[in-house]
């Protein structure tokens, strides 16, 4: 990992300072800050105001709590798409709701309309939320980003919102791939870089059919990797992984949990 010290955060005005933000961040940032430390780059370039989409890597269960974290160090309120299972969990539900955070039905009749109200919210109140377009912890062995969904495109090209590709490196050493153990000592340095809005405009104002839909997926996940890439000091594979070649689902824990690169 780089031993450079990590370039100044843009100033910027606090957004959305919630009771509901205030009490979480009194509670968490004190302890992330014990256990870790970010680096971020260019973080300039999530937007200091308006809607946005950000689309990070993902690898480790603390990942969205890391981004998370370095959206409300630049100013933003961090918000996610959350299966829906977790707004009925005691204490974890009323957070999640108070947050602002958005359930997401992964099955059902219902599971369509959340991103639709998602976007309308996303615009009427200039808010931003995470997306994760592999949908789950990539099942690419050396942790390398794998095939991804459509679904931060579409919500990009509907409602005509920046779409910002991101990368990290370094929660892998905080807790590894499907571990339940966090690893607090010694206090790890995670990176986090974001990436130039992606270029969608010759996918704006046609249909959007499932092939611009795999096109604009397509480049999001080419520029997650780059930046994965420069994070490394590495070369990401040629060939994208795509777990129904390897007869793996698309959810869950896979059956091989090891991880080449945990401790990297």
């Amino acid at each position: 990992m780089s031993s450079t010290s990590p370039a100044p955060l843009p100033k910027r005005r606090r957004h959305e300072r919630t009771v509901a933000f205030t009490v979480i961040e009194a509670i968490v940032v004190p302890f992330l800050n014990a256990i870790s430390k970010l680096d971020i780059r260019h973080g300039e370039r999530v937007p200091a105001s308006g809607p946005f989409v950000l689309s990070p890597n993902h690898y480790s269960n603390i990942d969205p709590v890391i981004m998370a974290w370095a959206v409300w160090k630049l100013g933003r309120a961090p918000r996610f798409m959350a299966k829906a299972s977790l707004f009925t969990v005691p204490v974890v539900g009323f957070a999640l709701r108070r947050s602002g955070q958005i359930p997401v039905e992964r099955a059902g009749a219902n599971r369509g309309n959340a991103p639709i109200a998602a976007a309308n919210d996303l615009v009427e109140h200039e808010r931003g939320v995470i997306v994760y377009p592999e949908g789950t912890l990539t099942r690419d062995p050396d942790m390398w980003p794998m095939r991804g969904k459509s679904g931060a495109v579409r919500l990009a090209l509907e409602h005509g919102i920046p779409l910002i590709p991101a990368a990290h490196w370094g929660t892998q050493a905080v807790l590894p791939r499907y571990s339940k153990k966090l690893r607090l000592f010694p206090r790890k340095t995670i990176l986090v870089d974001f990436g130039e809005p992606l270029d969608l405009d010759d996918l704006r104002g046609q249909p959007i059919t499932q092939k611009v839909l795999q096109e604009g997926t397509d480049r999001l996940m080419a520029a997650i990797t780059a930046l994965l890439e420069g994070l490394r000091g590495e070369t990401a594979p040629a060939e994208r992984w795509n777990p129904a070649a390897h007869n793996q689902t698309e959810f869950g824990r896979i059956a091989d949990g090891g991880d080449k690169r945990e401790a990297s």
